[in-house]
C-alpha cells in the first residue's frame, strides 16, 4: 500500500475540527482501521466517503459509537439486498424472453 494513499488521522482531525477521540472511538468499535506508518495512524483514502457519513451521523443526528455501526450496518444489509433483488430480476427475465 503506498503511502500516498493514506491519510494521517491528525490531518482528519484538523479538517473535520474533531478531536482525535472520536477517531479512537470509531477505531475501538471497529468502524475504521488504523494503519501505522512511522508511528503516524493513518487511515486509507479509500474509506473516507465512509468516515465522512460517519461523521454526519454523529454530528446531526447525534449518534453514538452503536448507533453509527447500527446505520452502517442496516445499509450493507440494503446493499446485499439490493444486488439479490438485481441478480433475481436478470434471471426472471431470461425466463420470461423464453
Amino acid at each position: 500500500m503506498k503511502e500516498t494513499q493514506l491519510i494521517p488521522i491528525t490531518s482528519l482531525c484538523t479538517h473535520y475540527q474533531l478531536e482525535m477521540s472520536f477517531f479512537n472511538g470509531l477505531n475501538d468499535y471497529g468502524l475504521i482501521e488504523f494503519v501505522s506508518v512511522k508511528k503516524t495512524f493513518c487511515i486509507h483514502q479509500d474509506k473516507i466517503a465512509d468516515v465522512e457519513k460517519m461523521i454526519r451521523l454523529h454530528q446531526e443526528l447525534q449518534l453514538n459509537f452503536e448507533g453509527i455501526d447500527a446505520v452502517f450496518n442496516l445499509l450493507n444489509k440494503i446493499d446485499s439486498l439490493k444486488s439479490e433483488l438485481i441478480t433475481t430480476q436478470n434471471r426472471l427475465r431470461r425466463f420470461e424472453d423464453i
